[in-house]
């Protein structure tokens, strides 16, 4: 259950990690991106990169930032891992915050965080110069440093010029950041959970947690430096940095950047892209597409009956399905060959769907405590439903089962965080005896496989004792074509106070929808939406049937988290404001 696959390098340290990769990489391409001044095609390779970092890492010492903690905030971008690296290899703390976030929510978690610098993107630049104007003692930042501008301007320094400065130090044999020693035990890494600030916690991460992250990812998912990755979801996302950003990198892999959701199949096709990792929304919805497009052209029956052959000639280890669908495959720029899912559960016809099309499809599960990667499905091990099997060096056990085999989810591995920061009594809650408690529900069969059935805070308790797993009925609410994303709650029965109703708001996509339909008229759609609402109440036993008179029908997109995830309690609350 616990083989490892394939062969990779041992690291104890990110630092470990950069310099294997020079040694071994140093001549491939590292990034690909659109210039910002005149959006020509740039490519910059492993020795650029690393040399980038020595020098920006070099000139952060210079400034008295050893062993102090440095945030990071843009949009995905080079310069986002330049100083991600220059400050965790060598430097201090890193702080990566979410770029999504609303002024004040950014001004607290830099106090929170105590960070003394912090790099960031024009976009932020108004925040920035406001922080520098005011006396406010809760901000510790001393240096303002500034991806976008050529030179220092006022207060504010510039990287590019820093990583210059850094360059002129290395060649006078500063060594003081290349020969830094890092101890793998102590706190690197500090990421916040989603949530609004009051809320979210500080998960503090080693480089040892990192590592024997990606060493085990690397030891079940064969990536090589002939991949490149299509990085889209917000990189102060710990599936992202680790999976999109770090993993790569370990690998010898290039990344790309997306230049937007509507852009991402022009984005596959113009650097080539052959492996994404995502979260299950996107990937059903391009599923949609895909199959709304055979379906279009009338060629549903054809494409069943290759899927039909090229899963028999798989028995003998044949596989043609990159022939068979090599028009689909075009419109994906061709080399694409892997989605990794994470974050949520993704839909499993989707998955065996794009599996059928030649598109492997690995389903995963992790948390930012578990630096993520608890779980994920390969070529060797997959059965749709699951999210896979445990990775090599974790343990995980469910506890405090009901009669379905069905408890909360722990988890014990060298990548489980050190700690909440500054919060020992969400830690003492979290850990215990070394096993970390996720807060999810989930089972393992008996072949070893993860199956998630919800997240306990979100479990809907009847009157009767019949527990509801609000996302197995959203799923299935998902199926429906238009269906854009619902979610699935309970509220005070009118007839029975002390009981539940169970309601749902589904959001539909107008576009598609009035071409099902053939018309916008809204009643029109909402008795659409209605009729499967009561087709799935046949299906189900009687507790989880949903009230049909209650269910709230618009096109108003849900409340999410910078990884498209639905907040469900914010919804569930604007829902009961607005009604």
């Amino acid at each position: 259950m616990k083989e490892r696959i394939y062969e990779h390098e041992e690291i104890k340290s990110l630092k470990d990690m950069i310099n294997n990769t020079r040694k071994r990489f140093g001549y491939r391409p590292a990034f690909k991106f659109k210039s910002k001044n005149d959006g020509t095609m740039r490519t910059i390779k492993y020795t650029e990169f690393l040399d980038d970092v020595d020098a920006l890492g070099t000139q952060f010492i210079k400034l008295e930032l050893k062993n102090k903690r440095i945030a990071v905030i843009s949009e995905n971008r080079y310069e986002w891992c330049v100083a991600y690296l220059a400050t965790v290899c060598g430097t201090g703390t890193v702080v990566p915050l979410d770029r999504a976030l609303p002024e004040k929510e950014i001004r607290n978690l830099i106090e929170r965080s105590e960070v003394e610098a912090i790099v960031y993107s024009e976009k932020y630049e108004d925040i920035m110069q406001k922080l520098i104007k005011e006396d406010n003692e809760n901000c510790k930042i001393k240096h303002y440093i500034s991806m976008d501008k050529e030179e220092k301007d006022g207060e504010v320094l510039s990287q590019r010029e820093l990583i210059k400065e850094g360059r002129k130090l290395l060649q006078n044999d500063d060594k003081r950041f290349v020969n830094a020693e890092i101890n793998p035990d102590v706190m690197q890494i500090m990421l916040f959970t989603s949530g609004t600030t009051s809320t979210s916690k500080a998960v503090s991460l080693c480089h040892k947690n990192i590592c024997a992250n990606l060493m085990d990812i690397a030891s079940v998912i064969e990536i090589t430096d002939e991949d490149t990755f299509l990085s889209f979801l917000p990189l102060h996302h710990t599936f992202e940095s680790t999976v999109g950003f770090l993993y790569p990198i370990y690998k010898g892999a290039s990344i790309a950047y997306c230049d937007g959701i509507r852009h991402i199949q022009e984005n596959l096709k113009e650097y080539k892209i052959s492996v994404m990792i995502s979260v299950p929304i996107l990937f059903e919805n391009m599923y949609k597409k895909v199959i709304k497009g055979i379906e279009n052209q009338g060629k549903m029956e054809d494409v069943k009956k290759g899927i039909r052959i090229s899963n028999f000639l798989l028995k003998f280890n044949i596989d043609i399905k990159k022939k068979i669908f090599k028009d689909i495959h075009k419109k994906f720029g061709g080399k694409l060959r892997l989605f990794v899912s994470g974050a949520a559960a993704i839909d499993k016809e989707v998955e065996k769907g794009f599996n059928d099309l030649g598109i492997a499809t690995y389903a995963g599960y992790g948390l930012t405590e578990c630096s993520p990667v608890v779980a994920t499905e390969n070529d060797k091990y997959k059965k749709y439903g699951s999210v896979g099997r445990v990775l090599p060096s974790a343990k995980v056990m469910i506890d405090d089962k009901d009669e379905n085999g069905i408890g909360e989810i722990l988890v014990k591995a060298p990548f489980v965080m050190l700690e909440y920061y500054n919060n020992e009594e969400a830690t003492r809650e979290a850990i215990v005896d070394d096993w970390y408690h996720t807060g999810d529900l989930g089972y393992l069969d008996r072949k070893g496989y993860l199956f998630i059935t919800g997240r306990k805070k979100s479990v809907i308790v009847l009157k009767n004792g019949k527990n509801v797993f609000p996302e197995e009925i959203e799923t299935l609410i998902g199926k429906l074509d238009g269906v854009k994303e619902s979610i699935v709650y309970g509220l005070p029965s009118k007839n029975d106070k002390n009981d539940l109703t169970l309601c749902a708001k589904i959001v539909y996509d107008k576009e598609i929808i009035s071409s099902i339909l053939n018309t916008e008229e809204e009643q029109k759609i909402k008795e659409y939406i209605t009729n499967y609402i009561r087709e799935i109440n046949k299906t189900m036993p009687a507790y989880k049937c949903i009230s049909v008179n209650n269910v709230i029908i618009t096109d108003e997109e849900l409340i999410k988290t910078t990884t498209l995830k639905v907040k469900r309690h914010e919804e569930i609350k604007k829902i009961l404001t607005v009604n």
